[in-house]
Formats: C-alpha cells, structure tokens, sequence
C-alpha cells in the first residue's frame, strides 16, 4: 500500500479515539442504580430498551472504535520519539480492551435478563453462591483494569514524547484513565459503592478531548516522515 494511503487509513483510525469518548459518554450520562443496595430498581433498570441500546451502540461501540483507535495512534507514533513506547502502549491497551469485551457481553445481554427474572418473582437468583465463573470474571476484570489503564497512560506519555503530536493531548488522554480507572475506584470505595461513577463520565469527557486533538494533530502533520520532521524513529 502506497504511503498517502497508508496515512489515510491511520487518520481515519484516529477518529475512533474521540468518537469511543463521545459513545462512552452518551452510555455514561444516566447511571445505573447500584444493585447492591436497590437491586429492584436495577433491576427495572437493565431491563429497560434504554439500558440495551447504550451498552451495545455506546460501551460495545465504543471500545470497539478505542480499539481501531489505538491501533492507529501506535502505527502513527511508530516514525516519531516515542515509537517503541508507543507499540508497547498499543499492544498493552488493546490486550486489555479485548477483556474488556467480555465483561461488556454479559452487562449488555446477561443483566437485562438476570433483572427480568427478580422482576418476574426469581428473587433468589442474586443470592446464589460463587462458582469458579464468578471468580474467574473477577480476576479477569482486574487484570483488565490494569492493562487498560496502564496502556492508556503510556499511550498519553508516547503522546507527550513523540514531537509531533500536540504534548497536552497526551496529557489529556493520561488523564483520562486515571479518572475512569483508579479515581472511579477510588470514589466507589470511599463516597460509596455506584455502578457509574461521576469521574467515568469526567473522564469520557476528556477522552473526548483529548482523541480529537490528537486525531486532529495528526490531519495537520500526517506523519514525521512525510513532513521532514527532523525525529528520530522510535523503534529500532
């Protein structure tokens, strides 16, 4: 593939980094009841259309677009400083994002029926003991926060350090996971346990913002290479 097509193709992928933000904060805006304490108002609640069509055209959608996204700010800041850290950030948030995937199925699919049944008198369902599925899910999640917030930050950092894409987009983009990840952690276990918690939709927000200054950065400086940018390629 010729080199302007190839740079078409990584700006159209770029997009997806502020279009999985918007998604992520349409999906964001009207927060769930936490089933903890008001398990029949979640449960009215995840079996509601609304519930379905944000989940699949917003989170799914949305991570699905993240991940086209950071496909191509990798190969984009492959030809720049910051291109080794780049690919390692690339494959580490899409590593996690795919475990992501999984975890999103079940929040879409399996919750709106899980709600239908408590609402149709299986009462009992909630309360049922942990199989090895529910702790392989935990673990899973875990692991998927971690590979997820540490490759967004990274990316944020190569961002930062490529000399060709604006540094406080990168900023921007880091600081967007540390909202979503460990700062809504932390408001769950502090203010009290919520299924979406205010710094995911503050976060989304900044994604939103940062992914288009970045993708927009790039239309205006396609790549080092094609620009005579005077870098050093980043992976050797």
């Amino acid at each position: 593939m010729s080199a302007p097509n190839t740079t078409n193709w990584i700006r159209a992928g770029l997009l997806g980094l502020p279009a999985a933000g918007a998604l992520t904060l349409w999906s964001s805006l009207d927060p769930q009841p936490d089933p903890n304490v008001h398990y029949e108002a979640w449960s009215s609640f995840v079996t509601t259309d609304h519930y379905v069509l944000t989940h699949v055209f917003g989170s799914i959608l949305g991570l699905i677009l993240a991940i086209f996204g950071t496909f191509a700010l990798g190969a984009y800041l492959t030809r720049s400083r910051a291109g080794r850290m780049g690919l390692v950030a690339m494959v580490t948030t899409v590593f996690g994002s795919a475990l992501f995937l999984p975890g999103m199925g079940v929040s879409a699919f399996a919750a709106p029926k899980e709600g239908q049944a408590y609402l149709a008198g299986l009462e009992e369902l909630h309360k049922l003991p942990d199989i090895l599925a529910d702790t392989m899910f935990a673990l899973t999640s875990l692991l998927m926060v971690l590979l997820v917030f540490a490759g967004n930050l990274l990316l944020g950092m190569a961002v930062w350090r490529s000399g060709t894409l604006p540094k406080f987009a990168g900023a921007a983009w880091a600081g967007a996971a540390v909202l979503m990840y460990p700062m809504g952690l932390v408001y769950e276990a502090t203010v009290g346990p919520a299924s979406t918690p205010p710094t995911v939709v503050a976060g989304a927000a900044l994604m939103v913002a940062g992914g288009g200054w970045i993708a927009l950065g790039a239309m205006r400086r396609p790549s080092a290479k094609t620009t005579g940018a005077a870098v050093q390629p980043g992976v050797q």
